[in-house]
């Protein structure tokens, strides 16, 4: 068994140039630093419907539900960028978890979920970086299961955080998103079956 822990990172923005997908990328490249596998995608690539049981009993799961169960089931560890949409989770992010968390047949009850180990990070244009967004996006994924660090990285005024590259211009935001990152990574391996 490999001792490699394998983390899944996504930002719960659809918009292009998103803020949240930068700040992403940075916290990956800590995960990577520190030994991991990261899987970024990106949830454009995965359109799913509003969640709603009678389409869900109609007709299964859609097909990129599907795909996403399958990213997250073969994931260790989970890397969230989430933007805070009126102090809140987005409805995006909200979604996807809404859809991954519902079980295909032969599976267990939020299996995808479950002894998982996440992290979080949140840019936003305001001063408060998007932090009241995380207690949402922590409440969700603590209640399915989920262990999320207490650690986490709110980059405030986002609009002017980024160099013309989309690199993140403050070094010490620079260095909290890679370190967030190797400490996910850190944490993920030590919750890795075998470790206990």
């Amino acid at each position: 068994m490999s001792d490699v822990p394998r983390i899944l990172a996504l930002a719960g923005s659809l918009r292009s140039g998103s803020y949240n997908s930068r700040i992403l990328a940075v916290a990956a490249d800590g995960a990577r630093a520190a030994g991991a596998d990261v899987t970024r995608i990106d949830l454009r690539d995965f359109p799913v419907p509003p969640y709603d049981g009678d389409l869900e009993a109609a007709e299964g799961l859609p097909a990129s539900a599907l795909k996403l169960k399958e990213l997250f089931k073969a994931a260790d560890g989970l890397l969230v960028a989430s933007p805070e949409y009126n102090s809140a989770i987005s409805g995006t992010l909200k979604n996807v978890l809404d859809w991954v968390s519902r079980p295909a047949p032969g599976e267990k009850p939020l299996e995808c979920f479950k002894g998982k180990v996440a992290a979080l990070c949140s840019a936003s244009t305001g001063a408060l970086g998007g932090i009241r967004g995380l207690a949402s996006v922590r409440s969700i994924l603590g209640n399915i299961g989920v262990v999320v660090l207490p650690d986490q990285v709110a980059l405030p005024k986002a609009a002017d955080a980024f160099d013309s590259d989309g690199n993140v211009v403050d070094p010490g935001r620079r260095k909290a998103l890679m370190e967030l990152g190797g400490t996910l990574a850190h944490a993920t391996r030590a919750f890795m079956p075998g470790r206990a």
